[in-house]
C-alpha cells in the first residue's frame, strides 16, 4: 500500500514555520447530522492561524488563506475564530472538496504553514499512512489535536517533570531501556510528579492517557539526550545518517506498539483483576489479554461466559479485524478492542457492531465518534468494572 501523501506530509512539517495534526471528529466530518461548519483547530494553534495583536481584536475574526491540499489542488479557505465560542476553525473548502464526509471521520489531518498567507493540508486515511507519520515524530494518537513538536524538548517539560526525567536518564546504564522499562519509568514519573495514584482505581481512562502522554516525553527527552552531540556534529556520510534515522525510527515504532500495552497491564494490577498477557490460543494466535489466565482459557471445563478476551491496538481503522479470531472459544462471544484512535467512521462502526466488536476507548476520546453510536462504546473504567463483576471482586 502506497505511504505517498504520508510522505508528502512529513516532508511538509519538516519544511514549515509551524504544523498541526489531529484526527478527524464526527463533528469535523458532518457524521453528528449538523450543520458542517469547518475542522476545528486547537486553540493549542492559534498562534499557527492568526497573529497575536490579530487575537486581541473582539468579536468574530476571518481571514482568507490559500491552502494547497494533497500537494494537489489549492483553495482559497478562510479561518474563522468565534470569541463567544472560544474556538478556532478552517472553513470554506469549496464544492466538491472530498475529504470532509462522514466516512472520512477518524482521518489524521495534517496542517502546515509554509508562509503567513500559504498553508498546505494532508489526509492521512490509511492506517499504516497514519502510523508512518507518527512514528516520524515519535508521538502517538494521545498527542494529536496540537501542534507537532519537532525537536523543542525543553517546552514540552515542567519543571518538576524536567528534573524527574533527568534524573531516570542520569541512572541509565544503557543507551535506551527496553520499551518495558520505559513504561514503567513513566508511570513512575507521572504518579510521583502529579500524586495521582488514586485515578488507577477512580479513573484509569484518564490515568492511560496521562501515562501515554508521559512516556512520549520520556522517550523525546532520551533521544535528545542521546543523538544531541551527534545531531550537532553532523554525519562524515549520508549512509551514516541513513544508519542513524533508520535507527531511531524503528526504535520509535517498537515503543509505539508496546506502549498501550504495558500500560493497560498496570491498570488491570491497579485494579487486582487476574489475567494473562500474549496467551497462546489455537493456531499460535496471540490475544492481548485474556482473562482471567492462559490456564482457565486452556481448560475445557472453564466457563467460556467467565473468560473475556481484549486487544490493544493505538490506531483500529483498518487492522480491527485482526482481532476477530484470535481465542476460537470465544467466537461467539464479544471481542473487546481497546484503541487510542480518535474517531472512526459510522460504517466501520457498525461493521464492528456487526463482528460483535466492542471498542473500550479513554472517555475523553469518545465525543470524536459519531454521535449516534457513542453508546456502543466502552470507556476503560466500564470495562475494568464488567471484569471485576465477572471475577468476582
Amino acid at each position: 500500500m502506497s505511504t505517498e501523501y504520508s510522505n508528502q506530509a512529513i516532508n511538509s512539517v519538516l519544511n514549515s514555520e509551524q504544523a498541526f495534526c489531529k484526527f478527524l471528529s464526527a463533528n469535523d466530518t458532518g457524521a453528528t447530522g449538523g450543520h458542517q461548519s469547518g475542522i476545528l483547530i486547537s486553540k493549542s494553534a492559534e498562534l499557527m492561524l492568526f497573529s497575536l495583536q490579530q487575537l486581541k481584536q473582539d468579536g468574530i475574526l476571518k481571514r482568507t488563506v490559500k491552502i494547497r491540499w494533497q500537494d494537489d489542488f489549492l483553495t482559497e479557505s478562510c479561518f474563522t475564530y468565534y470569541e463567544s465560542k472560544n474556538e478556532l476553525r478552517i472553513t470554506r473548502f469549496g464544492r466538491g472538496f472530498p475529504f470532509l464526509k462522514p466516512d472520512k471521520t477518524g482521518t489524521l489531518f495534517v496542517f502546515t504553514k509554509q508562509s503567513e498567507e500559504d498553508y498546505s493540508g494532508y489526509f492521512l486515511e490509511t492506517e499504516e499512512e497514519i502510523e508512518e507519520f507518527l512514528n516520524t515524530f515519535g508521538i502517538g494518537p494521545t498527542q494529536t489535536n496540537c501542534l507537532i513538536d519537532t525537536g523543542k524538548v525543553g517546552a514540552l517539560l515542567g519543571r518538576r517533570e524536567e528534573l524527574a526525567i533527568r534524573e531516570f536518564i542520569e541512572s541509565l546504564n544503557v543507551d535506551f531501556p527496553v520499551s518495558e522499562e520505559m513504561s514503567a519509568a513513566s508511570r513512575y514519573i507521572e504518579n510521583t510528579v502529579y500524586d495521582r495514584i488514586e485515578d488507577i482505581q477512580e479513573n484509569p481512562d484518564r490515568k492511560l492517557i496521562a501515562w501515554t502522554n508521559m512516556e512520549y516525553k520520556l522517550f523525546k527527552a532520551l533521544e535528545h539526550d542521546r543523538y544531541r552531540d551527534l545531531i550537532y556534529k553532523g554525519f562524515t556520510s549520508v549512509d551514516e545518517f541513513v544508519k542513524v534515522a533508520n535507527i531511531v525510527l524503528n526504535r520509535r515504532k517498537s515503543r509505539a506498539g508496546k506502549s498501550l500495552e504495558h500500560h493497560l497491564a498496570a491498570i488491570f494490577d491497579g485494579n487486582e483483576l487476574e489475567y494473562s498477557a500474549q496467551v497462546v490460543t489455537e493456531g499460535n494466535k496471540k490475544p492481548d489479554f485474556i482473562f482471567p489466565s492462559k490456564e482457565a482459557y486452556h481448560n475445557s471445563g472453564f466457563s467460556v461466559e467467565r473468560l473475556i478476551s481484549l486487544a490493544a491496538k493505538t490506531t483500529c481503522k483498518d487492522r480491527w479485524r485482526q482481532v476477530l479470531n484470535e481465542a476460537d472459544r470465544l467466537k461467539d462471544k464479544p471481542k473487546y478492542l481497546c484503541t487510542l484512535q480518535q474517531g472512526i467512521s459510522g460504517a466501520q462502526m457498525d461493521e464492528m457492531q456487526a463482528a460483535n466488536v466492542i471498542l473500550v476507548v479513554p472517555q475523553p476520546y469518545i465525543k470524536t465518534y459519531p454521535s449516534d453510536r457513542q453508546d456502543r462504546i466502552w470507556t476503560l473504567s466500564r470495562f475494568v468494572q464488567y471484569v471485576k463483576a465477572i471475577e468476582g471482586k
